[in-house]
């Protein structure tokens, strides 16, 4: 007896005015990209410093609102200047309370980027991705048994692009929960460095320098950004060890 197809699940049907905010982001970012290549570097933070903190001390505030939500949009839009904005929050507001603003503004910018891609196409690929099976689907898999550890390390090892943290786990329709706090997590590390270095920024200033992004090599800053990988890759390991002898047992 032939059996008759269901018929479609409404819930699952696709809606798309879902992809409108995804599309919005990328549009401003392409065009953002280019408009704003030059104007979020190193110089233009030179050139401005002196009317940054004539307006700093005194509209404090509004100092702080404006720098967050400035920053908010350049995560959000994944425009470049990232790394200058939080070298800027370390110079116009120290280390602290600077670092908390830069971590509040990158880790809420980072969320409302993932939360519109992932509305606009995270539940369609993952399904994609599950119904067609073969490779793609197997390497979703093994994600899903290690979300916590993988996401964690792509925030805390550097060699990943800090877009591409935000979007490939909402293109894989990863728990908002579990992307908030590994982001959060994650970048503290790397906020903390460049905040500092951006609270000396004003010695840089005077005499004509740029800032010294190496700290990121020195053993103190290196050794414990690569004891934090270890950590993240460490239950992985065990995990795929133990089930590698339960499967031969």
């Amino acid at each position: 007896m032939t059996r008759m197809p269901l018929p479609p699940d409404p819930a699952q049907a696709p809606r798309p005015w879902r992809v409108i905010p995804a599309l919005v982001l990328l549009a401003v970012a392409l065009v953002g990209g280019i408009w704003f290549r030059d104007a979020l570097g190193f110089e233009a933070l030179a050139r401005h410093r002196a009317g940054l903190l004539a307006f700093r001390d005194a509209h404090y505030a509004a100092c702080v609102a404006g720098f967050v939500l400035a920053y908010v949009g350049i995560v959000a839009f994944s425009l470049p200047g990232a790394t200058m904005a939080t070298l800027t929050g370390g110079f116009l507001f120290g280390l602290f309370p600077g670092v908390l603003f830069n971590l509040f503004a990158a880790s809420l910018g980072a969320m409302a980027l993932f939360l519109a891609v992932r509305a606009g196409f995270g539940a369609g690929l993952e399904a994609r991705i599950a119904a067609q099976g073969g490779r793609v689907a197997r390497v979703r898999a093994a994600l899903a048994a290690n979300e916590w550890e993988v996401l964690f390390l792509m925030r805390v090892t550097p060699v990943v692009p800090f877009f591409v943290a935000n979007l490939l786990p909402a293109l894989l329709n990863i728990s908002f929960p579990k992307f908030a706090v590994t982001t959060v997590l994650g970048i503290l590390p790397g906020a903390l460095v460049l905040t500092s270095v951006g609270s000396g920024l004003g010695e840089v200033f005077e005499v004509g320098g740029m800032p010294d992004l190496s700290v990121f090599l020195r053993p103190a800053v290196a050794g414990p950004v690569a004891g934090l990988v270890v950590l993240g890759i460490l239950p992985i390991v065990i995990r795929t060890w133990r089930n590698r002898r339960q499967g031969k047992g």
